[in-house]
């Protein structure tokens, strides 16, 4: 594989461009407790001459995507200040998009897609409770029609922003998916040919902007302090950039939470459903939630980054029987969406595609302030005494901590 291009964005002083407020990072928890330790792969790594070097990275990237389905990803191709562009675009996002847009904008969850501006009132498009969570969701069709499906006072930034969607995905997922392929000892481009959609700067996922405040009182109570419930993602990966403002929680191998530290400039990169059945199990879907932050940080907005890789839309997903590493060692059965699919294939029924899969979940998403959906009885069960989240989609039963 060639040695990746570092990432080269169109200037910030092109004429027509705003001048746009520098992002200052909040400051990090001072608690140590309670933190994930979290394996950390240099990318960069993948371009070495000397065998031995990329070896052993495919070695520790194993281990990583086995134990925890979450990672540290480093040296990848983008600078610190390059990425603190992006984060400051966000940020004028927020503190620059009209009433008319979000309005204009609105998000219609149950057309099984996030895309446009989600209000800060739950996970439907009607207004419920608030929940403090602001986000724009690009999707294909927003790419392809900026003038009419974006923000107006992002407008004059899109080159900047498709550009940098454009090397996640086309340099930093790309190599990634070698290393997965790597460890599959599948052909380096297995999976981003076979498994990746493409046909926009983020195939058929999408890249989000997202803002979480601090919410009052009585929504911290309904919801629990949940910001979003216990969950894997749906898709292929997915690229998080790391933010002082530690709400992301990750489920240990002990059955607890553990926040994901803050590691400056790091891409947190956790596995997705896809992978998790692509490798009959050998690769962890990460089991992850927003909490609220610890007692420091409560007062503070926490800006997010995010990219969510989507497999291919019609494909229905299954173990790649190609893999010399599954051929050798069979699948890993006790993994839980993975079995649940195989479940449902080894009584001869269809799975669903990819993009089923998304959409349903999409559409039926429910918020952490619903206190008649979020109890023992409706969509949580008690499992050797924890709460668990259940739901069921095309038959599908899916089972996460809250």
């Amino acid at each position: 594989m060639a040695p990746a291009a570092p990432f080269n964005p169109p200037s910030a002083d092109l004429p027509g461009k705003p001048s746009v407020p520098k992002w200052v990072p909040p400051p990090a928890t001072q608690e140590k407790h309670n933190f994930a330790q979290l394996k950390s792969i240099d990318l960069s790594l993948l371009d070495s001459d000397d065998p031995a070097v990329v070896e052993e990275l495919i070695q520790q990237v194993k281990i990583a995507i086995r134990d925890d389905g979450f990672l540290f990803l480093e040296n990848y191709g983008v600078s610190l200040e390059q990425l603190h562009r992006q984060f400051s675009l966000a940020q004028y996002l927020y503190h620059n998009i009209t009433d008319e847009d979000k309005e204009r904008l609105l998000f219609s969850p149950e057309t099984g897609a996030w895309s446009g501006y989600k209000h800060p009132y739950g996970f439907k498009r009607h207004r419920a409770q608030p929940d403090g969570i602001e986000q724009f969701n690009w999707y294909k069709p927003d790419w392809e029609d900026q003038e009419n499906r974006v923000p107006k006072c992002l407008l004059p930034f899109m080159d900047e922003i498709e550009t940098f969607c454009n090397y996640l995905t086309k340099s930093v997922n790309r190599r990634l998916l070698t290393l997965f392929s790597r460890v599959l000892e599948l052909p380096d481009d297995y999976l981003w040919n076979s498994v990746q959609s493409h046909g926009s700067p983020t195939g058929e996922g999408y890249f989000r902007h997202a803002l979480f405040r601090p919410v009052q009182q009585q929504t911290q109570e309904a919801s629990k302090g949940l910001r979003m419930h216990g969950h894997t993602d749906f898709g292929l990966t997915t690229l998080l950039f790391s933010v002082p403002i530690s709400c992301l929680q990750i489920w240990g191998q002990d059955e607890q939470w553990y926040y994901v530290p803050y590691k400056p400039g790091a891409l947190v990169i956790n596995i997705g459903d896809t992978l998790e059945i692509v490798s009959g199990g050998h690769f962890r879907a990460t089991r992850h939630r927003v909490y609220k932050p610890p007692q420091d940080q409560l007062s503070y907005e926490r800006l997010s980054l995010v990219l969510f890789n989507s497999s291919l839309g019609d494909l229905r997903m299954m173990p790649a029987a190609e893999s010399p590493l599954i051929q050798r060692e069979g699948c890993v059965e006790e993994q839980g969406v993975y079995k649940e699919f195989k479940k449902l294939t080894s009584q001869g029924n269809v799975v669903p595609t990819n993009r089923q899969w998304r959409e349903i979940q999409i559409a039926t998403c429910t918020d952490p302030t619903d206190t008649v959906r979020n109890r023992v009885g409706a969509d949580q069960v008690l499992i050797d005494g924890k709460v668990m989240h259940q739901r069921e989609y095309m038959g599908v039963k899916v089972v996460l901590p809250v």
